[in-house]
C-alpha cells in the first residue's frame, strides 16, 4: 500500500515518494525527534510476511548498521507499524550511477575515484562478514561527497524469499523486460557472477565480479555482459569475456583493463581475492597515471620448443620496444639542456594508411593527418583503412601501441587542447572535440568543411571552414561561431590558424590573388583582441611555432626561422631541417606538426598527385578508364556526349584540355600561363566558357570548342574575389556562375548573353550558395547551400522568384541532371553518388525516391563527375587506390645543436 504525505511511521513523517523498485518503495521523510530528513524504505510483503525472515533480517540489519563507512549509506533504524516493515536510512541528494551512465562513460579520473571508494566500502563490509549480492549502478548513489552504496544485504533476503537456488531457469517467472529485469534467484542478471547464475555458493568474490562489471560500465557506458534475452546474457556470463575496455575507450590505462578482466574471471579462485587488494591496486593505477599505461607483459605458454623460441624472440622484441618507450618517457621529462635530438619512426597500424582523405566536397581534403600534443607526449594521426573507414588514432610516445578513438569516424585535421587532454577535429560537417580520458565526441558547431583549427589556453577555438572565407572563433564549450579575421584586398580565404604561446595571437596563411598557382600564401599574425595583423612571410604551406622558430615548407623542404613570439618578429635566415616532406591537397599542405616543447613529426615521400577518369555503371562497377593519370579537375561532357573538357593542374596552374571520348585522346584547349578551370559547354557544343586568372582574379572567358585561337573576355570585374562558371542555360541565353564575396561568401549570379550583359544575383544571402546547374528544360536550377549548417542540394525555379525544394537530407553537393530532367544526382557526405527521382513538369517541383548508387573516391575541387544522357554511365574523377604509406618520422628536441 502506498504511503501518503503526512502519514506517520513511528516518529517519521512521510513527506513525498522518491521511487519504487523490486526491493520496495522509498519515501522522503522527517525524523520528528531529531528534526532531520531521512529516507524510508518500505519492504514489500513477500520479504516481510514470514517471521523467520523478519527475525533474520533484523539480525543482519544490526550488522549492516555497524558499517560505519563514508561510502556506505547509513542505516539508522528499522521498524514495523500496522503490518508495514520499513528501514530508515540516510537521505542522499544526487543521482544514481545508472542515471549518470545514460549520459555516456565517465572520465577516467572519476572512474578511478568512484572505483576506489566502492572497493574500499566493499572491503569494510566483507571484513564484517557482510556481502552485498546485488552490486549494480542502480545501487550506487553519486553525491557531492562521492559515492554511497545502497541496499546492503537486501539481495540475500530477497533470495530467501523467492525461488530456491536450484530452480531451473525454465521454471522462473518471465519478466516484462527480460534483459534488465532483476533475477529471481538473487541480484541483477547482468551483474551476476557465474556461481550465482548456476546457483552455487557465493561469497565476497561474487561482489568482486559485480564490481568489475560496474567499473567496466563506468569506463565504457556499455554493459560487460549484454544480450537480447535472459538466455543470451546468461550464456555470455558463463562462456564469454567482455570486449577489452581499450577497444571501446583506447586511452584507458591497460592496468585498469587488466584489473577489470581479473575481477570478472569465471572461476572465483582466479579473481581478486579481497576488495582490499583491489583498493590498493586501484590507488596505484591512480597515482602512477601514465606509467600504469605501459604494455602488458608477454608470458610464454607451455608449448613446443619452436613456439617457445618464437615467444622468446617476441618477448625480446617487446622488451626492446618497451626499453625505447621508457627511454622516450625519460627523455620527455628531462631538462632541455640535458637533451640531444632523438629520431625514430612511427608506422600506422596494420591495414591502415596515412594517405590523403577524400571527403564531402569530393576534393582531396586539405588535411594534415597528424598532430603532436602541446606537451610533446602524444602523437595523433588520421588513418584510413582499406575499406575506406577513417578514424583518429593516438600514439603515446612512451609506448609502442597506437589506439583508435571511438566516435571519430570520418575525422580530419586533428588539433589538441592546450592541456593535451582533448582533441578537436572535423567530421560530418561539424567541428567536434573528444576527451581522451573517456566520453563521446561532442559537437562544438557546424563546419561544412574544415581547413584547420587551433585551441587557446583560454578556451577559444579558431578555425577555418569552407562556409566562411575568414577565420571563425568559437568557445571550446561549443556555441555559435563569430568572425576571427578580416580579409585583405584581393584575398580569397584564410586557412590553418595556429596559436602562439600567449594564447591571444595566432598564425594563419591568407590566399591572395595572383596570376599563378591559384594564389600566393602569405603568413600573418592575427589577434583575438583586434582586427590588426602583421605580415611575416610567404610560404608554401601552413606555419607552426616551436622552440622559438616558425616551421614551414618551401616546396618540399621543411624550413625553420627564428621568431620572437612576444615581439612578433622574425630574425635571421630560414634554414632547412628536413627534406622531401610529403604534401597533400591544394592549396599545398605539408604533412608535419611540431610542439612548443620541441617534438617534431613529419612524413616524407610523395603520395602521387594524379587521379584517373573512371567509367562506372549505376551499380558502381568499373567499365573502363579514360586516358592516363593526371591531376584532373573541372570535368564536363559536351552536349552530344562525344567529348569531355577537363582541367589539368600543371606547374604554373590549371590548363584546360578536350578529350575525345571514343578514341580516348586529348588535345590542349587553353595555352595561357594563368590558372584556368571550370569549362562549361554551350547548348550546341560550339563554344566553351571557362574561368581564368589572367587579370589576377578569376574572370569569365569564352572560346570556340574546335580550338580556334580567338579567346574573348566574356565578363571581368574587380567587384568580387572571383567567378567560376557553372552552367549554360539550354536556350543559350544565360551563364550561371559562382561569385565569391568578402561579406556574403559564395553566391549564384546570372550573366545574360543579350541586351546590356549586366549580371545579376540569382541567390545572394548570408549563406553560401554554389554549383548552380540549369535543368535540361531551363525551368529549374539545382544548387548546394549551407543554410542548414551543412551543404544540402536544393532546387529553385528559374528565373524566379519562387519557392525551393530540398533534395538531399543528409548532406549534398555537386548536383547533375539527367538529360530528360527526371533524375537529379549529387554527392553525399561520404562521397556516395545519390540519385533522386524528380518531376519538374508542373508549376511545382516534385522530389521522389532518393537512393544511393555507389561510393567513389572522387578527386578535384569542382565538376567531380558527369553522367551520360541516359543516366546509365558515370565518368568520375577518381583518386587512385591507397598504397602503404610512409612511416612518420618523430624527432625529439629537434632544435638541439642549432647555432644560437
Amino acid at each position: 500500500m502506498a504511503l501518503i504525505p503526512s502519514q506517520r511511521l513511528g516518529p517519521y513523517e512521510i513527506l513525498a515518494a522518491i521511487g519504487a523498485g523490486g526491493m520496495g518503495e522509498v519515501y522522503r521523510a522527517r525524523d520528528t525527534r531529531l528534526d532531520r530528513i531521512v529516507a524510508i524504505k518500505v519492504l514489500p510483503a513477500h520479504l516481510a510476511d514470514k517471521p523467520e525472515l523478519r527475525e533474520r533480517f533484523e539480525r543482519e540489519a544490526r550488522t549492516i548498521a555497524s558499517l560505519n563507512h563514508p561510502h556506505i549509506c547509513t542505516l539508522h533504524d528499522i521498524g514495523r507499524q500496522d503490518g508495514i516493515d520499513y528501514l530508515v536510512m540516510e537521505y542522499l541528494e544526487g543521482e544514481t550511477l545508472a542515471q549518470r551512465l545514460l549520459k555516456g562513460p565517465l572520465p577516467l579520473d572519476q572512474v578511478l575515484q568512484y572505483a576506489i571508494e566502492i572497493s574500499d566500502a566493499l572491503d569494510k563490509a566483507h571484513r564484517k562478514g557482510v556481502t552485498h549480492r546485488d552490486l549494480k549502478p542502480g545501487n550506487i548513489m553519486l553525491t557531492k561527497s562521492g559515492t554511497k552504496l545502497l541496499d546492503f544485504g537486501l539481495a540475500k533476503l530477497k533470495q530467501d524469499a523467492s525461488a530456491a537456488a536450484t530452480t531451473p531457469f525454465s521454471q522462473l517467472p518471465t519478466a516484462a523486460n527480460a534483459v534488465t529485469a532483476q533475477g529471481t534467484i538473487l541480484g541483477t542478471l547482468q551483474y551476476m557472477a557465474p556461481e550465482q547464475v548456476e546457483g552455487g555458493e557465493v561469497d565476497a568474490r561474487t561482489d568482486i565480479f559485480a564490481f568489475g562489471a560496474v567499473v567496466y560500465e563506468m569506463a565504457t557506458a556499455k554493459k560487460a555482459f549484454e544480450g537480447k534475452s535472459q538466455a543470451s546474457v546468461i550464456a555470455r556470463i558463463l562462456d564469454s569475456d567482455p570486449p577489452p575496455i581499450s577497444s571501446l575507450q583506447p586511452m584507458t590505462p591497460p592496468a585498469l583493463g587488466r584489473l577489470v578482466k581479473r575481477c570478472v574471471a569465471k572461476n572465483p579462485d582466479q579473481r581478486w581475492q579481497s576488495a582490499g587488494d583491489l583498493t590498493h591496486e586501484l590507488k596505484w593505477i591512480d597515482e602512477e597515471g601514465s606509467q600504469a599505461a605501459g604494455p602488458a607483459p608477454v608470458v610464454p605458454g607451455r608449448k613446443s620448443l619452436l613456439s617457445s623460441l618464437h615467444l622468446a624472440w617476441s618477448a625480446a622484441a617487446v622488451a626492446i620496444f618497451a626499453g625505447l618507450a621508457v627511454a622516450t618517457f625519460t627523455f620527455l621529462r628531462s631538462t632541455p639542456q640535458d637533451r640531444q635530438a632523438v629520431r625514430f619512426l612511427v608506422s600506422p597500424p596494420d591495414g591502415w594508411n596515412l594517405t590523403r582523405e577524400f571527403g564531402f566536397t569530393g576534393a582531396a581534403t586539405a588535411s594534415t593527418p597528424l598532430a603532436v600534443s602541446p606537451d610533446g607526449h602524444r602523437l595523433a594521426f588520421v588513418a584510413t583503412s582499406a575499406d575506406g573507414q577513417t578514424l583518429l588514432w593516438v600514439r603515446p610516445l612512451d609506448t609502442v601501441v597506437a589506439q583508435s578513438l571511438g566516435g571519430t569516424s570520418g575525422a580530419s585535421l586533428p588539433f589538441w587542447s592546450p592541456d593535451s587532454r582533448s582533441l578537436a577535429f572535423f567530421a560530418d560537417g561539424k567541428l567536434k572535440k573528444i576527451d581522451l580520458t573517456g566520453g563521446p565526441a561532442i559537437t562544438l558547431c557546424d563546419a561544412p568543411r574544415g581547413y584547420g583549427g587551433t585551441w587557446s589556453r583560454d578556451g577559444v577555438v579558431v578555425f577555418a571552414q569552407a562556409g566562411s572565407l575568414a577565420l571563425q572563433r568559437v568557445s571550446a564549450a561549443g556555441g555559435a561561431p563569430t568572425v576571427a579575421s578580416k580579409l585583405g584586398e584581393g584575398e580569397t580565404g584564410h586557412r590553418r590558424p595556429f596559436f602562439l604561446p600567449d594564447g591571444r595571437h595566432f598564425l594563419y596563411y591568407a590566399i591572395g590573388a595572383s596570376a599563378r598557382r591559384g594564389g600566393i600564401y602569405s603568413v600573418y599574425v592575427g589577434s583575438l583582441d583586434s582586427a590588426e595583423r602583421t605580415l611575416l612571410l610567404n610560404a608554401d604551406s601552413q606555419v607552426v611555432y616551436s622552440q622559438g622558430h616558425l616551421v614551414f615548407l618551401r616546396e618540399t623542404t621543411l624550413m625553420a626561422q627564428p621568431f620572437d613570439a612576444q615581439g612578433l618578429k622574425l630574425s635571421g635566415e630560414a634554414f632547412p631541417i628536413a627534406e622531401a616532406i610529403q604534401t597533400q591537397a591544394y592549396p599545398p599542405v605539408g604533412v608535419f606538426s611540431a610542439s612548443e616543447s620541441g617534438v617534431l613529426a613529419y612524413q616524407t615521400g610523395t603520395i602521387g598527385v594524379g587521379s584517373r577518369l573512371v567509367w562506372f555503371d549505376r551499380t558502381g562497377q568499373q567499365r573502363g578508364v579514360l586516358g592516363d593519370s593526371a591531376p584532373y579537375d573541372g570535368l564536363e561532357f559536351s552536349p552530344d556526349g562525344k567529348r569531355a573538357s577537363v582541367s589539368i593542374r600543371e606547374a604554373q596552374g590549371r590548363v584546360i584540355w578536350i578529350y575525345d571520348l571514343e578514341r580516348g585522346l586529348r588535345t590542349r584547349f587553353t595555352f595561357d600561363s594563368a590558372d584556368e578551370n571550370t569549362p562549361v559547354w554551350s547548348p550546341d557544343g560550339s563554344r566553351i566558357v571557362f574561368s581564368s586568372r589572367r587579370k589576377g582574379h578569376m574572370d569569365l572567358y569564352q572560346k570556340a570548342s574546335n580550338g580556334a585561337a580567338t579567346e574573348d573576355a566574356l565578363f571581368a570585374d574587380t567587384d568580387s574575389l572571383g567567378k567560376t562558371a557553372q552552367s549554360w542555360s539550354p536556350d543559350g541565353k544565360f551563364i550561371m556562375y559562382d561569385r565569391v564575396d568578402a561579406q556574403t561568401g559564395y553566391d549564384l549570379f546570372v550573366l545574360p548573353l543579350f541586351g546590356d550583359h549586366k549580371p545579376y544575383p540569382f541567390l545572394q544571402t548570408q549563406f553560401n550558395e554554389r554549383r548552380g546547374r540549369f535543368s535540361p528544360d531551363g525551368r529549374w536550377v539545382a544548387y548546394a547551400s549551407d543554410e542548414s549548417g551543412r551543404y544540402e542540394v536544393y532546387v529553385s525555379p528559374f528565373p524566379g522568384p519562387g519557392g525551393k525544394w530540398q533534395v538531399s537530407t543528409a548532406g549534398g553537393m555537386s548536383p547533375r541532371w539527367r538529360h530528360d530532367g527526371n533524375e537529379l544526382y549529387y554527392l553525399a557526405f561520404d562521397n556516395t553518388l545519390m540519385a533522386a527521382a524528380v518531376n519538374g513538369r508542373g508549376a511545382s517541383f516534385g522530389v521522389g525516391a532518393v537512393k544511393p548508387l555507389f561510393r567513389a573516391r572522387t578527386a578535384g575541387a569542382s565538376y567531380l563527375y558527369d553522367v551520360s544522357a541516359d543516366g546509365l554511365r558515370f565518368l568520375v574523377n577518381t583518386l587512385p587506390e591507397q598504397t602503404a604509406s610512409a612511416p612518420i618520422t618523430v624527432v625529439l628536441n629537434w632544435s638541439a645543436g642549432l647555432k644560437k
